[in-house]
């Protein structure tokens, strides 16, 4: 079963990719928009994906804040993952993604990515951990 990790921010979303077999996540695209509140675009690129890879979950990371408390960015991701169940029909977890990117952007420095390049390679990367968060935690459960 393939699942879809998603790293939802103000412009853009950071797609990854898992496996056929639910075990590695992998990065896939960034879909940009032009302004927040523009998602009709954003959730047509996603189900193309969903179409396209056969998903059947999706893991949509949770920005909480990192004493625990929920800001206007959890509860526009909690809107969001509400508008990507009506649309696909799908489940859509949400996972912690505290930290995410700062790890992200870690990996790729360490990858030896330069710091210009970062920018367009950072979400999907991002996105790729929140999945890859949620499938490590489903083989131990």
């Amino acid at each position: 079963m393939r699942i879809l990790g998603l790293d939802f921010g103000t412009r853009t979303c950071g797609v990854a990719i898992s496996d056929e077999n639910g075990i590695i996540a992998q990065p896939l695209s960034t879909i940009e928009r032009e302004r927040p509140n523009k998602l009709r675009q954003t959730c047509a690129a996603i189900e193309q994906i969903i179409e396209e890879y056969g998903v059947e979950k999706l893991v949509l990371g949770y920005p909480v804040l990192l004493n625990g408390d929920k800001g206007e960015r959890a509860v526009a991701c909690e809107e969001f993952k509400e508008m990507l169940e009506r649309r696909t029909g799908l489940p859509v977890i949400l996972v912690d993604e505290r930290l995410t990117t700062a790890q992200a952007d870690r990996i790729l420095e360490a990858t030896g990515v330069a710091k210009l390049s970062r920018k367009e390679h950072i979400d999907k990367m991002a996105a790729a951990i929140i999945l890859q968060s949620y499938l490590d935690g489903q083989a131990n459960s």
